[in-house]
């Protein structure tokens, strides 16, 4: 009688707990290396809300910004092992991964605006592009704006003779290593949650980045010198884990991609307004000068750096790079 009880009180016990396991929600850990005040940062927690929102609850979003849960060097990995659901890294990590086409994006002086860059990421190339990551086991569902790129020295850094020996932090991506080696510095692959420290001891002596990472990750306390050089850009791309997305149910991956869809829109209306309030603050902050680049001084860092989209034509194949040409009216 007593093992019948226990019995019954067991059956029971799932019967009532049956409709809250059904409802369990279904958990996205989003993981980023930027601070939550940045384009990206904003847009991660503005698909957050969406997503949550949107699917009354059975999914809940779980936002990890600055490389608080997996290092920068790391989550890549961590995505295609399934330990993380969706990351936002800047295109320049899919060259190591053997996607180099992306690195197309890293390319000098390819793009003059956001109109520019966005004929290609909302164009045939941009849907041809995430095509290469799904035998990587990931899927591309958008194009992320953060802004064009500065360069930061401790001494000014106007032309192309200026940055001779300097030591500067690149994102892994030869193209990056390149530019630099083509102004004469040398370049110096940094996971991004190192650089602030590796300016501060010297181990690097500067660095590229939109103004928002500039600011947001306090650089402008350890740099002297800001030039307004606008060379290239850093874009990021929303990737999930395929096996995961795949495995969704239907009506929850429609209403995931209506809310990835209004976030990407939101992150890359407010890109260009986030960098010039970024930029604002490093001058008020008194510890940084911005250098405004002639129109002579921009000449020859172009001149200098355009030799890098010859070089690297075939890594990123002759024709990707005619595409993108083709696209925004680029002429080498």
């Amino acid at each position: 009688m007593k093992r019948f009880c226990t019995l019954a009180t067991a059956c029971l016990a799932l019967m009532l707990a049956g409709p809250a396991l059904a409802q369990a929600p279904i958990v996205i850990k989003f993981s980023h290396v930027v601070a939550l005040d940045t384009p990206k940062g904003k847009g991660a927690e503005y698909f957050k809300k969406l997503a949550e929102e949107r699917t009354k609850g059975r999914v809940k979003v779980e936002v990890f910004p600055n490389s608080s849960l997996f290092k920068d060097g790391e989550e890549m990995e961590a995505l295609q092992l399934g330990s993380v659901q969706m990351l936002a890294p800047s295109v320049a990590k899919f060259g190591p991964l053997g996607a180099r086409e992306f690195e197309v994006f890293d390319l000098p002086y390819i793009f003059d605006n956001f109109d520019e860059l966005h004929k290609v990421t909302d164009g045939p190339v941009g849907k041809k592009l995430f095509q290469k990551l799904e035998g990587k086991g990931l899927i591309g569902l958008a194009f992320w704006d953060n802004g064009f790129k500065v360069m930061s020295a401790n001494k000014p850094i106007r032309m192309p003779a200026d940055y001779k020996g300097l030591k500067m932090r690149v994102q892994s991506s030869k193209v990056l290593g390149d530019e630099m080696k083509a102004l004469g510095a040398i370049p110096q692959q940094l996971a991004f949650s190192e650089v602030y420290q590796a300016l501060q001891t010297g181990v690097v002596d500067g660095t590229e980045n939109p103004p928002s990472n500039f600011y947001t990750q306090k650089m402008f306390e350890v740099q002297k010198f800001l030039a307004m050089t606008n060379h290239g850009v850093i874009e990021y791309a929303v990737i999930v884990n395929k096996k995961f997305w795949d495995g969704l149910p239907a009506d929850i991956r429609t209403t995931l991609e209506g809310a990835m869809k209004d976030a990407t829109k939101y992150t890359n209306d407010i890109a260009k307004k986030e960098n010039d309030d970024a930029l604002e603050a490093v001058k008020k902050s008194g510890k940084t000068e911005i250098l405004v680049l002639t129109p002579e001084q921009k000449a020859a860092m172009k001149n200098a750096l355009v030799g890098v989209h010859k070089e690297n034509e075939s890594r990123i194949t002759k024709p990707i790079l005619e595409e993108v040409y083709k696209a925004v009216d680029f002429k080498p």
